[in-house]
């Protein structure tokens, strides 16, 4: 009697990206942002105001601002801190992003990513940091009644230029990210199912599919 002919297992061809948990924090982080944005443009000009409507009248919005600005803050920083290490950069992202051009333009994409992130993901997530450390800074010096006081009003003006600066620098990146995420197929999927097909990964991140297949190799 012949022994039966055991057939190769096919590997799945999704693999996961994201955890849940990640995708949890990221779209709590986009939420408070819209949230966020919407609150500020309100209070940043007349031509906005009726936005307050939305949020229940203008005194309210000037009270849940700020009070949006930290939530969203926190939100961020403790996603971002489990974050840091993927986006390290590395010498291979300076060389990506002197063709991230061409890239863009589908002409540039044998440049290897070797990390998780590309260089382009990595300086988003950087600059991220960065400003969202200006505007809660910014936003407490203006802060009534709490903080605003304690500063004069050169200081308020100041810290009130720098935090609407830094909003539309913001609000810039997060734009070319929302971009970024529509133009590179299957990236929404990544965030909101969390797996990517293993084509999507050999392409886009090849560095981090290599680790997933080792891993899978000594599981």
């Amino acid at each position: 009697m012949k022994p039966a002919i055991q057939m190769p297992s096919r590997r799945p061809d999704l693999i996961v990206r994201y955890s849940h948990a990640a995708r949890l924090a990221h779209w709590a982080v986009a939420v408070s942002y819209v949230v966020l944005f919407l609150s500020g443009l309100a209070l940043f000009h007349p031509f906005f105001f009726w936005i307050s409507a939305l949020f229940g009248g203008a005194p309210f919005v000037r009270i849940v601002h700020p009070f949006l600005g930290v939530t969203f803050a926190v939100l961020f920083y403790v996603w971002a801190g489990r974050l840091w290490r993927d986006n390290l950069l590395l010498p291979s992202d300076r060389r990506w992003l002197s063709r991230m051009f061409l890239y863009i333009n589908r002409i540039g994409q044998d440049v290897p990513v070797e990390g998780k992130y590309n260089a382009g993901q990595k300086v988003m997530y950087w600059s991220m940091v960065v400003i969202i450390a200006v505007l809660l800074c910014t936003g407490v010096l203006m802060w009534r009644p709490y903080f605003s006081p304690a500063f004069s009003p050169q200081v308020k003006r100041l810290a009130g230029v720098i935090h609407a600066v830094a909003a539309f620098i913001m609000f810039v990146g997060i734009g070319i990210h929302i971009y970024a995420a529509y133009w590179v197929k299957g990236s929404i999927r990544a965030m909101t199912r969390g797996t990517v097909s293993r084509a999507w990964a050999r392409f886009h991140h090849p560095g981090w599919y290599e680790k997933i297949e080792r891993s899978e190799t000594r599981g």
